[in-house]
């Protein structure tokens, strides 16, 4: 029993070979950004946080004053990340739990030394509305770069992990209920459901600001184009975006006809202009545009200036005249004086 706990011991010690300083560096810059949006505009203004950091919230509230915001952070979250280490591996729980350490400091720092958590914010004053739209956005900012860094800052997500499947529903859906059933307690216990109100809209700016932040703000699309055309549209794509181009080969399910498929992926700024090269070569074209979670190999981290030159290649490519014909040519003379 011995051996197999201590081979599982150094099994989960090998991951800190992996772990990176900028890493860290950035999960105590995400920990402190967070901090601030929950203690300095949300809590002063008695507007709740989303997931376990509302719940510690309202458990904050509710109990003496020397149980502070801070504790009741860590007593929730830490068990949830170190009963979800098997599912969700030995990094991504320590950058969780270091993450959480950091906005659980700050915000004790916060609230102890700088006004936080009072009942006037020291930042924007007794404006709600500034409140959950401000705070909402700073959390989601932080909440954003943990994710991006590879960890998480609320346990709820990986209870929702664990239970979601046995009960039957999508994380998301647990996620969403979850806070639905925080908010209508919330609105319970005080009273009144213009804070919870006020919370929802701090949730829903929070869940914007950490799709900017996970996602980018240049989100990519991907464009499937099933065309007639298709050695016309692929060429025009190519000249005018200066990236690649890929071919399918499909077929018509009622008619039969063989058509070509055409997968381009672009910005959302160049959405309209994509629209106008296909339709001007392919006027039938189909076109469908969906989201893009992510994008991995190929010109797809290449900054503008590479793809600027690539484009410049493809056109003077372009321009250059078909070598095959003067080949040709020049056969036939041979021929000709053979003869």
């Amino acid at each position: 029993m011995k051996k197999i706990s201590l081979s599982c011991l150094f099994r989960h010690a090998s991951f800190l070979k992996t772990i990176r300083i900028r890493k860290l560096l950035m999960l105590i810059v995400a920990g402190i950004i967070n901090a601030v949006g929950v203690t300095l505009l949300l809590a002063p203004a008695g507007i709740y946080d989303s997931g376990f950091s509302g719940t510690a919230m309202l458990l904050w509230e509710l109990t003496p004053e020397y149980l502070l915001f801070s504790y009741f952070l860590l007593a929730l979250n830490l068990p949830f990340f170190i009963f979800g280490l098997k599912k969700q591996g030995s990094l991504f729980t320590f950058y969780s739990l270091f993450a959480v350490g950091v906005y659980s400091l700050s915000s004790f720092i916060l609230i102890k030394y700088f006004g936080g958590g009072g009942d006037v914010s020291p930042i924007v004053g007794t404006d709600l509305l500034l409140c959950a739209l401000f705070g909402g956005l700073i959390s989601g900012v932080g909440s954003g770069l943990t994710i991006r860094t590879g960890g998480a800052l609320d346990g709820v997500e990986i209870m929702a992990v664990i239970f979601a499947r046995k009960i039957g529903i999508t994380v998301g859906t647990f996620i969403m209920c979850y806070n639905a059933v925080l908010y209508i307690v919330v609105g319970i216990v005080t009273g009144s459901f213009v804070l919870p109100l006020y919370s929802v809209l701090a949730y829903m700016v929070g869940i914007k600001a950490v799709d900017f932040i996970v996602e980018g703000f240049d989100r990519a699309k991907a464009a499937t184009i099933i065309t007639r055309e298709p050695d016309a549209v692929a060429r025009a794509l190519s000249l005018t975006f200066g990236s690649g181009v890929t071919l399918l080969d499909g077929r018509g399910y009622y008619s039969a006809e063989a058509k070509s498929v055409i997968y381009f992926v672009v910005n959302r700024f160049q959405i309209g202009l994509m629209k106008s090269v296909v339709l001007s070569c392919d006027p039938g074209a189909f076109i469908s545009v969906t989201d893009v979670a992510e994008l991995l190999g190929g010109s797809s981290g290449k900054s503008p200036l590479h793809l600027f030159r690539r484009r410049s290649n493809i056109a003077e490519k372009a321009q250059q005249p078909d070598p095959q014909p003067a080949v040709e040519a020049e056969e036939d003379a041979v021929t000709a004086e053979e003869v």
